[in-house]
This record gives structure tokens, sequence and C-alpha cells, in this order.
């Protein structure tokens, strides 16, 4: 696959975000780069100027790992970085075809399988929902849908990039609203690398980059990172603040897929404010199911 631009910015945008006192280098005068010259990378990874040059022009294939290594150490790549690059490696030279499974491609919609959505439904704690690679919602339990109501309010396929994008109500929703455009957008940008055949992750990017000028600004900058846990804040309509702590699983019959479960500290506000939001939705499912939503708070 040619992915030479992918491989040129992610190496160059990685290069200028290390100064020479990070890299323990003197700085010198007359820097006309913000961070490393190719020649200073090259020393800190022990090959060639030439042929550093060569591999931030975008030609990755064939590159043994002990390089690809040394180049990471010399850019001082994280771990999702570091994995990053090493997918592009891999689809640069077709290697990544032959030893991963091909996703699903096309626009198919994925139905969960029972079982799955019985264990969604298990989980009556907290919200918990399933996303694909390109942050599709394909499955949810109940509290995940009053969670995130604004999302699958008149959406046909859920779409967590989408409502992040293009939905104003999500910068009430996400009091953190930069930290999530961020998290959302290094998502995809490692979904892409590790993916680079998955044309329905493609026409997405394209579709924000064409719409937001804060998805494209951000995707811009080829920042990747590895999403399993940590606390969010929210807003929810109807209850209020949220202070919730996150973990993300792959499914292993599914790799493709995550699992994220939601969860409030025990005796917290936000444990308090997840029941309110129970009591909530069991009302309006109940008002659904007799034909009379009735939005609202719990009394």
């Amino acid at each position: 696959m040619d992915n030479r631009d992918e491989v040129r910015e992610f190496l160059t945008s990685r290069r200028a975000k290390i100064t020479p006192g990070r890299a323990g280098l003197p700085a010198g005068p007359r820097r006309r780069v913000p961070g490393l010259r190719r020649s200073e990378v090259a020393a800190l990874a022990d090959v060639s100027v030439e042929y550093y040059a060569k591999l931030e022009r975008g030609n990755l294939a064939g590159v043994s790992p002990a390089v690809l290594e040394s180049v990471a150490r010399a850019l001082q790549l994280d771990d999702a970085e570091r994995a990053h690059l090493l997918h592009l490696a891999q689809a640069a030279d077709g290697s990544d075809a032959l030893t991963r499974p091909r996703r699903r491609h096309g626009k198919a919609r994925w139905t969960p399988h029972r079982s799955l959505q019985w264990t969604l439904d298990a989980i009556t704690a907290g919200p918990a929902f399933v996303r694909n690679a390109r942050m599709d919602v394909v499955a949810a339990n109940h509290l995940a849908r009053a969670f995130h109501c604004d999302l699958f309010t008149g959406a046909e396929q859920p779409n967590l990039a989408r409502f992040n994008f293009l939905d104003p109500a999500s910068r009430r929703f996400y009091p953190d609203w930069d930290t999530f455009a961020d998290i959302c957008v290094a998502i995809l940008r490692t979904e892409a690398g590790r993916d680079p055949y998955d044309r329905d992750l493609h026409d997405l990017v394209g579709e924000l980059s064409t719409r937001s000028e804060e998805f494209r600004s951000r995707w811009a900058a080829h920042d990747v990172r590895h999403h399993g846990t940590g606390t969010k804040r929210f807003h929810h309509p109807v209850v209020g603040p949220l202070t919730l702590a996150y973990e993300g699983l792959r499914l292993a019959a599914e790799p493709d897929l995550t699992l994220t479960v939601y969860t409030a500290e025990p005796g917290s506000p936000s444990e308090e404010g997840l029941r309110l939001l129970a009591s909530w939705s069991a009302t309006e499912g109940t008002a659904d199911r007799a034909g009379h939503h009735r939005p609202g708070a719990p009394s």
C-alpha cells in the first residue's frame, strides 16, 4: 500500500515535537526548525542522514524492526506512537494484510449477537456500549441510551465522532470539549494506521474534514493514543454534572469492537446521578411503550 504521505507527515510531526534540550543535544544558533534536524534524529537513531531522509520521505517498506525501534527511541515515541509506526511499516510492505484478519468493509450494518446484548443489559449500574473502529455505537444497554440521549436522538447510526464535531449538543454534554475532541481524533488516527484498508473510516474522515475545521486541524497533527481507562466529566441534560471512570475492553470474539463501561465512585454525587438517570430512563421507557413520551427529570 502506498502510504508515503501518511508516513512522512507522521515522522515530521513527531520530529517537530522534540526539542534539542529534550533530546540531550545543544540547541546551537540559527535553528530554522521547531524541533530536531533530520541529521540529529539520524545520529540518535544510529543511521545515516541519507537513510533517515529516505524514511521521512515515506519509504518504510522493508525497514527492519531494529531500525524502527531505533527511530522510535530517537523520536521518544510513546507506546501508542510506536505501535502506529509499526502499523505504518506493515502497511507499507503489505505484511499487515497477511498477518491480521481483514475487517468487515462496506455499508452493511453489523448486528450484535444476542449474548452480547444480554451481557450489556446485565450491566445495570452504569452506561455500557460497544463501538467499532469508526466510533459507530453498534450496541448499548438501556442506561447508555439514556446517558447518550442526544447521540441516539434521530441517528440511524449513532457515531461518537460525528456527534463530537457536528452536533452542537456535544459542547454542552462535554464540559472538557477540547479534550474529548483530541481523544476522538487520536482514536480515529490510530485506527486508520491499524487498518488503512477501511474505506468506511476513510469516508468518515473525509466527511468530518470537510465539515469541521476543528476536526481538520486535529487530524493534521497526527496524534495517536491508546484509550483504555481514565476519568471524564459530563453534563447530562437531565441529571446534570457527572464525573465517571471508564474502562475500554477489546472483545475477544470481535477484536475490532471495544466495550466501554462507565462507573461512578461509590457514595459520590455522580453515583446518585446515575441512579436518578436510571430512574428517569425507566420512566421514559414506560412512557415510550405507552406511546406518551414524557421528557423531564425523575421526581
